[in-house]
């Protein structure tokens, strides 16, 4: 008796539908709402799954320990809060709890290092920005230093999208 392969079968390093993982990345613009949902709607009509990264810049100020110590505790505070808020509304959207992320480091960079150390990541969904100056420092760092890097496929939603509009593409 042969076994028979599935050819449509991903490879093993690649999650399949039920186990896709839509990372977007936190930032305050308003265009990351726009990936957010996305990858929400994406994440519920697909079985998937979103993730939140939020990625916290290093402390400046080292003139005192004590001072840079009270500097990232409320970072990380304002962190804990600001995933807090969207985790409510992604798991309203999407129907399930997102995995929340909190690193310390450049955005660009942690995105790549966690793309390399988390397998189950399937997807990374950007807003571009609605901005004339560009489509937003992330997706401009991931064009150049991260385009070659990266295992999975990145999204880049336009940042203008209303709520019906981003309904209707996922």
């Amino acid at each position: 008796m042969t076994e028979s392969t599935d050819s449509a079968r991903p490879p093993e390093d690649l999650p399949d539908d039920r186990h896709r993982v839509f990372l977007v990345v936190v930032d305050d613009s308003e265009e990351m709402q726009v990936a957010m949902r996305f990858a929400c709607l994406r994440a519920k009509n697909t079985g998937g799954r979103v993730a939140l990264l939020y990625v916290q810049e290093p402390a400046e100020f080292h003139h005192w320990l004590g001072v840079g110590e009270l500097i990232q505790h409320e970072r990380r505070e304002e962190a804990e809060a600001r995933l807090s808020d969207l985790s409510s509304r992604a798991q309203e959207i999407s129907g399930t709890m997102p995995i929340l992320i909190v690193r310390e480091g450049k955005r660009g960079e942690e995105l790549l290092k966690l793309l390399d150390e988390d397998r189950s990541i399937s997807i990374v969904v950007l807003a571009a920005s609605t901005d004339t100056e560009g489509p937003g420092p992330i997706i401009n760092y991931m064009m150049k230093q991260g385009a070659t890097s990266m295992r999975v496929p990145l999204t880049i939603v336009p940042g203008s999208l209303s709520d019906e509009e981003v309904a209707k593409l996922t």
